[in-house]
């Protein structure tokens, strides 16, 4: 199974921005989807970004133009860029990793608070 470690979190201004780091470790093959998820207190988990195996990217219609979601493949590090960041952006944000093959798998990071002050 991925091991996955979050990283770029913190607190910032309306308007400002942030870049969030996904790093994948340990057992890494045949991952399918590489997805950003945020969480906000007493809210559900929402998904925020899918980066698809081929590079492909969808996002949740709030963050569309203002968030973009990438992949640096030969690093195995996936990043959510936030730009014009709102309040409502507030939230803990998860990485989270589908991996296909006979067996799949889905692996989850720790977590990262984003805070952003109006």
């Amino acid at each position: 199974q991925v091991q996955l470690a979050e990283s770029g979190g913190g607190s910032v201004q309306a308007g400002g921005s942030l870049r969030l780091s996904c790093a994948a470790s340990g057992s890494i093959f045949n991952i399918v989807l590489m997805r950003w998820y945020r969480q906000a207190p007493g809210n559900q988990r929402e998904l925020v970004a899918t980066i698809v195996s081929g590079g492909s990217t969808n996002y949740a219609d709030s963050v569309k133009g203002r968030f973009t979601a990438y992949r640096d493949n030969t690093d195995n590090i996936a990043y959510l860029q936030m730009n014009n960041l709102k309040p409502e952006d507030t939230a803990v944000y998860y990485c989270n990793v589908v991996q296909g093959g006979l067996r799949p798998s889905v692996s989850w990071g720790q977590g990262t608070q984003v805070t952003v002050s109006s």
